[in-house]
């Protein structure tokens, strides 16, 4: 018999309680609880393809909740670019054995989330991600997309001199039918066109910028560094309409699509209208933004 054994014997024939069985209880207890807290983590770590996705328990019931979750990686880590087309319904519902009403909510959910968009009778598409625009300061184009870390160019469409109809003429202090000059472009973003602009200017100023080329010389730069007309403030009005068929045609989106409108009128030294635009940007590729104080009621 070993000393264990015999140790035990005598507790147990004294009535000793048996302190090194109870030890080894709680022991072999408290494993059996760090095995079911680790299993439960593992559980925790699901698999599907070549990633691991980490998702709640609430989650990992959903089955549609997986699949969207390896397409938004594969998005946000450049397998799928923007632009690219994302596998067939049918490659989907093979590669992730899931049935298909789990493919197509797994879908919507990325169309919902804007991280791709259905082309009927095409397929579905990796988006371009929404440039995001403050409502703070007065700024132009080329500056925005640089704060974005975006490449900002321009296509010149038209620069001409007009006559101002009511609406440019009360914007610019000017009398109804006095000669302005009136400049169309197309602004884009990485290649890709997010605003038509149609910018009007008094005759003389305007003569002038439309001597520079337009394609890489922003106008608020021109008329602030070469022309040393300070920019103080602007007036800005933003709302949302159908895009008639010059907008669509310049932003290559279908006729009637969402787009911002964007009214500004930018002032000089002693509040002296300068710049007069009509901004329309695509609904689906921008969003604004602006911080708003409380007003302290007296």
């Amino acid at each position: 018999m070993s000393f264990s054994a015999q140790k035990n014997k005598r507790q147990k024939k004294a009535g000793l309680p048996n302190w090194e069985g109870r030890c080894d209880m709680v022991e072999l207890h408290d494993q059996a609880k760090r095995n079911r807290k680790n299993q439960s983590r593992r559980k925790r770590l699901s698999t599907i393809g070549r990633y691991n996705v980490f998702m709640s328990d609430g989650q990992k019931s959903l089955l549609y909740a997986r699949v969207e979750t390896v397409l938004a990686n594969e998005i946000s880590d450049g397998e799928l670019k923007v632009g690219d087309q994302l596998p067939t319904e049918d490659s989907l519902v093979a590669r992730f054995g899931v049935s298909r009403i789990t493919v197509r909510r797994a879908i919507q959910n990325l169309v919902g989330r804007g991280l791709v968009e259905i082309r009927r009778g095409k397929g579905t598409f990796v988006a371009a991600p929404k440039i995001t625009q403050e409502l703070t300061a007065l700024s132009g184009f080329v500056e925005d997309m640089h704060a974005l870390g975006r490449k900002p160019t321009a296509r010149v469409i038209g620069k001409e001199i007009v006559a101002a109809d009511a609406t440019v003429a009360s914007q610019l202090a000017l009398t109804k039918g006095e000669r302005v000059v009136r400049i169309r472009r197309v602004r884009l973003a990485d290649g890709v066109p997010l605003s038509f602009d149609e910018t009007f200017l008094p005759l003389e100023i305007g003569k002038k910028v439309i001597t520079n080329n337009l394609k890489v010389e922003p106008i608020f730069s021109l008329l602030e560094r070469k022309y040393d007309v300070p920019l103080i403030e602007a007036d800005y009005k933003l709302d949302a309409v159908a895009a008639e068929a010059e907008v669509a045609a310049a932003l290559k989106i279908k006729q009637r699509s969402p787009v911002f409108r964007i009214e500004r009128t930018s002032y000089s030294a002693g509040g002296r209208p300068v710049d007069y635009e009509r901004l329309h940007y695509r609904g689906d590729l921008a969003q604004f933004v602006t911080r708003l104080v409380r007003k302290v009621s007296h």
